[in-house]
């Protein structure tokens, strides 16, 4: 019996959690959801708002705040479903896609988590490595990606100590860096040219930061038991991720208000602006928070990648995907050392971008489904349900053909009104949703 074991290999992988492994409290999701973001990869989201998006500070804190409530409300309402059902968020999309179609979200969300997020975070926990150790970066990032493939192959059990254990840590560091920046920074400084081009986008980056935890949302729940409150679920969870997004964006924002430091090491930029010895803590914090997201990316890609119907051996087929998916993202984050933050920009838009027209999907079925019975359906592979897929290709399709506004392709919609910015994934989940809702055929069969 695995039950509240730490140091042992979670068996199995996409199964129901039996009743007797169940444990845990709907307070401890609120550090499950706080340690992952507590590190540079969100603070970086509030520095492009400034110095790449073009918003003054005052313009960027509305922006992210907005991207991050949207986010973070959507991430509540979908953990709430996890203790009633005992399964991953994927296994839960087969009810709204099917079970073969569901392989459409399930493929991009094991890219976007088990190898997308995985080089984006191993990247700058390799770069607050390499500042406070001055190792080379390609042996700070094997240091960071074997530490984080260690914790996910061990899984549920450890991956949640961990996030609680390195909590205090993380908040005390970033709370101390946060007044410290502010008392240094001059929010009202910066004009901000960006327009309201630069405000939406800059609210889609937040909102594809944010809500890119959302298919990951009953991963995590699933292992409490099934008369835990779900408003408390739902409230721990979100509160956990706004805070800690909309803190660390802010802190990014004001950051570059600050005249002073600069460096190709985008951590010493950023750390450059502290006293010494907080200098070293915040570089420990952001790669140790690097770790604590990737921790959870390898695990819900890991996930995500079993409701493929992929075989393998039962006991041990989590620990195994989630060590591939490792050597895969050590692969992309070593390419990816040399451009990251530009690949960072491009990287969160188009998360948005499908996770839009997913979620419009998934929460119309959740809304239709909320009295019905779905568990015998969620292992049957008889289930077909063509609306999901159709309604979230039709949303991609839309969204991204017409109003993408990305370097590498720009859609008929922002030529013509550059300032409209880019409002992909709002189009896509608003197209994603009401195509599902009228669907005629949103039942089994």
């Amino acid at each position: 019996m695995y039950g509240q074991k730490v140091v042992k290999v979670e068996p199995g992988g996409i199964e129901p959690v039996a009743d007797a492994d169940k444990h845990g409290t709907a307070r401890q999701l609120f550090w499950t959801w706080t340690s992952p973001n507590l590190e540079f990869a969100t603070v970086f989201v509030g520095v492009l708002a400034v110095s790449v998006f073009g918003l003054n500070f005052w313009q960027a804190a509305a922006a992210v705040t907005i991207g991050n409530l949207l986010g973070s409300v959507t991430h509540g309402v979908l953990s709430a479903r996890g203790p009633a059902h005992g399964v991953p968020q994927m296994v839960l999309g087969r009810v709204a896609f099917g079970f073969f179609g569901n392989a459409l979200p399930a493929s991009l969300m094991s890219v976007m988590a088990g190898v997308g997020w995985f080089a984006v975070n191993s990247v700058s926990g390799t770069f607050a490595l390499n500042s406070l150790t001055g190792m080379p970066l390609v042996l700070c990032l094997i240091v960071i990606v074997a530490v984080q493939v260690v914790v996910a192959f061990f899984g549920h059990n450890l991956v949640q100590a961990f996030e609680r254990y390195v909590f205090p840590l993380l908040a005390l560091v970033f709370l101390i860096t946060t007044v410290v920046i502010f008392s240094k920074s001059s929010p009202g400084a910066s004009v901000g040219t960006g327009g309201l081009g630069g405000f939406i986008i800059t609210a889609s980056a937040a909102f594809g930061y944010t809500a890119g935890w959302n298919p990951y949302a009953a991963d995590y729940t699933r292992y409490l038991p099934k008369d835990v409150s779900r408003r408390a679920v739902g409230w721990f969870s979100g509160t956990g991720l706004f805070l800690s997004t909309t803190v660390l964006m802010l802190v990014g924002a004001a950051s570059t208000t600050i005249s002073g430091s600069t460096s190709d090491n985008p951590a010493t930029a950023f750390t450059g602006h502290l006293p010494g010895w907080l200098a070293s803590l915040t570089l420990l914090s952001i790669a140790l928070g690097a770790v604590a997201a990737n921790v959870l990316n390898v695990y819900s890609g890991a996930l995500a990648f079993l409701t493929l119907g992929i075989k393998l051996p039962l006991a041990l087929r989590r620990a195994v995907v989630a060590v591939a998916f490792g050597v895969i993202g050590f692969v992309l984050a070593w390419l990816g050392l040399k451009d990251a933050g530009k690949a960072y920009e491009s990287f969160l838009l188009v998360i948005a971008y499908w996770i839009g027209p997913w979620l419009g999907v998934v929460l119309v079925d959740q809304h239709f489904r909320r009295d019905q019975q779905i568990d015998a359906a969620l292992q049957d592979t008889r289930v077909k349900n063509w609306g999901g897929p159709t309604a979230m290709l039709m949303g991609m399709i839309v969204g991204i053909g017409l109003f993408s506004n990305q370097e590498r392709y720009v859609g008929e919609v922002p030529k013509a009104i550059p300032w409209i910015g880019d409002i992909t994934f709002l189009v896509g989940f608003v197209v994603a949703a009401g195509i599902y809702y009228i669907w005629p055929k949103r039942r089994f069969s």
